[in-house]
């Protein structure tokens, strides 16, 4: 070992449960893997589900770390539901290839080892040594600086000992499948006839001609990344959603011109301005845009707000949410979204698919936001009728339609849905659709975005919906027991080796804790700075979810550099609860390192 390999630190050693998932494995060519079988490589399990955006951001940041310790460590993604879309392996296969996921995952439909870690929350990552011991588990964003510190030194630490196992990974990649789309996020019809539809796994913007069908023209090469949302500005060019890039681009139908007009190409983080001149400031995973109020209004999916941004003074600024997940109406500042992921303008209002709360919302011009469908994170299925009952399952788009109500694309449901604000009713237009993710009219037909089987589909508008058997789900993850009166909350935050909590200007963390119903907490709601708090919980109410956000900051610790680098870690979660006599009078959350 030379002078610069840091010395290996004295870890907590927990012995790794085994791997174990009824849908079995993807990527490994049909070969089941076991913890056993890896043993002598470092192993890095990734919790995530695939609606979870900030779960596609943790894949984005491991894919540097997967390639630079290829051939000592294995990163598995361990593929954990939310809706019941999720648990249908079909569903689990699909979002790895649409999602470019390049390493081994489990389908575990029934969250079996998801409980044998006792994870909380999407995503966690947890680094397993090679002699097969949990060494450090993290939640949330912002953790890759940190596992690749803790990677090197279990390679040093183990190659020294004699355990650390080199050779090709596990990987084996599925064969690709030739179609004019591959997963096509979000469509927009052009004044030519013909459809402009982002082709997300390809990277690419598709011309296709009136019929839906035929190619006219492909277009971006190395622009954009997963693009997503598209809408048509006055002057005739189109603004595009660059999700992963975090930018907004225009495109020139008619020359052909692509720019950045919006975004640095960086992720934003807590903490990041807000406002200011649109190629300075970070933004996050827009996932949609639509041209409402003389502005471009952007669903910011990757921090749960609406942002807008304004091609004349080329500025962009947030106009609605908190960066909290949840829902909450009222004024724009101080409502709560979840992944916003679809808009739709009409005159008097902008209607948003918040996909995460399963709700259909909007906002009017006065800036306050309101929910027509929807109750929060938790509830979500599919049953038509008084829009107060009635159930969506992560909806990703919403068209608005000639009569003053809206077409929803209910994407896991795999419907398009229709809600009338004249009636206040849900009804069903159409079942059988493939995780719909946008729609657009053509004269007296709508056209779908079946994004799960790569085409648009063409459909006519029915005078009468169709009536579906109400089926109502709640998320399958099990409730917390939590004992009556105080209820201490920690958040473990450890700074990774070589860091330390970044005080230069005052404290370095941030807790904020809330919950739904708001009554089921009588006291320690709001924020702090200190990553543990006394709740207090109202007798009167036995269940509910706690909201809580946890964020800490890090920078390297050499005295001798005078500007350290510095990485903000931060997670929500949200935690059923249910009050009980002989229930825990402690709520461990982990951001980053071990419990006890």
């Amino acid at each position: 070992m030379d002078d610069s390999t840091p010395a290996p630190r004295r870890r907590a050693r927990v012995r790794a449960p085994e791997l174990i998932g009824k849908g079995g494995w993807l990527n490994t060519g049909g070969k089941e893997l076991t913890l056993a079988g890896l043993r002598g490589r470092i192993v890095v399990l990734d919790f995530w589900t695939f609606c979870c955006i900030n779960c596609l951001h943790v894949l984005d940041e491991l894919r540097e770390l997967e390639e630079k310790h290829r051939d000592t460590m294995v990163i598995i993604g361990v593929h954990s539901p939310k809706f019941v879309h999720e648990a249908e392996h079909q569903a689990v296969a699909d979002a790895v290839e649409r999602y470019e996921v390049h390493h081994p995952v489990l389908d575990d439909p029934e969250l079996a080892t998801w409980k044998q870690y006792a994870v909380r929350a999407w995503p966690t990552l947890v680094v397993i040594d090679p002699e097969g011991y949990v060494v450090a588990q993290h939640a949330g964003e912002g953790h890759a600086h940190a596992i690749g510190r803790l990677v090197a030194e279990l390679e040093a630490e183990h190659e020294a000992k004699g355990t650390l196992r080199r050779g090709d990974g596990p990987y084996v990649p599925p064969e690709p499948v030739a179609t004019d789309l591959r997963f096509p996020g979000k469509a927009l019809r052009l004044p030519s006839g013909h459809f402009l539809v982002s082709d997300s796994t390809r990277h690419q913007l598709v011309e296709l001609a009136a019929d839906g069908e035929s190619v006219v023209r492909r277009i971006g090469d190395g622009e954009f990344r997963e693009p997503q949302g598209l809408a048509l500005l006055p002057d005739g060019r189109v603004i595009v959603a660059d999700t992963v890039n975090h930018a907004l681009r225009t495109y020139d139908p008619g020359t052909g011109a692509i720019e950045r007009v919006a975004g640095t190409g960086r992720q934003w983080w807590q903490g990041s301005p807000t406002s200011g001149p649109a190629l300075e400031v970070d933004l996050s995973s827009p996932w949609d845009v639509a041209w409402w109020q003389g502005k471009v209004w952007i669903a910011m999916a990757g921090v749960h707000q609406l942002w807008t941004y304004d091609p004349e003074s080329g500025t962009v600024e947030v106009a609605a949410g908190t960066t909290n997940e949840g829902l909450v109406d009222g004024p724009a500042a101080e409502a709560w979204f979840a992944q916003p992921s679809g808009l739709a303008a009409t005159e008097d209002r902008l209607w948003i698919a918040d996909s995460e709360t399963s709700a259909l919302r909007w906002i009017d011009t006065e800036g306050v936001v309101h929910s027509a469908v929807g109750t929060g994170l938790f509830d979500f299925g599919h049953r038509d009728g008084d829009a107060g009952r009635a159930l969506l399952q992560h909806p990703l788009g919403v068209t608005a339609l000639p009569d003053g109500s809206v077409a929803v694309s209910d994407t896991y449901n795999h419907a398009l849905r229709r809600y009338d604000p004249a009636t206040g009713q849900v009804t069903t237009l159409a079942m059988d659709l493939r995780e719909p993710s946008d729609a657009v009219l053509d004269g007296d037909e709508i056209v779908v975005v079946e994004s799960a089987r790569h085409r648009l589909t063409r459909l006519r508008l029915p005078e009468e919906a169709v009536r579906v058997e109400a089926v109502a789900h709640r998320t399958q993850r099990a409730a917390t027991e939590v004992a009556p009166g105080t209820l201490r909350l920690d958040v473990i935050f450890q700074a990774p080796a070589g860091q330390k909590l970044d005080t230069r200007y005052g404290p370095s963390t941030r807790l904020l804790v809330s919950s739904t119903p708001p009554e089921l907490l009588a006291g320690g709601e709001g924020a702090g700075t200190d990553l543990f708090r006394e709740l207090e919980l109202n007798p009167a109410v036995t269940e509910g979810v706690l909201h809580v956000s946890a964020m800490a900051a890090s920078c390297d610790d050499d005295p001798a550099n005078e500007y350290p680098a510095c990485h903000v870690h931060q997670q929500d979660w949200g935690v059923p609860v249910r009050v009980t006599e002989g229930g825990a009078a402690r709520l461990p959350l982990v951001l980053a390192g071990m419990d006890g």
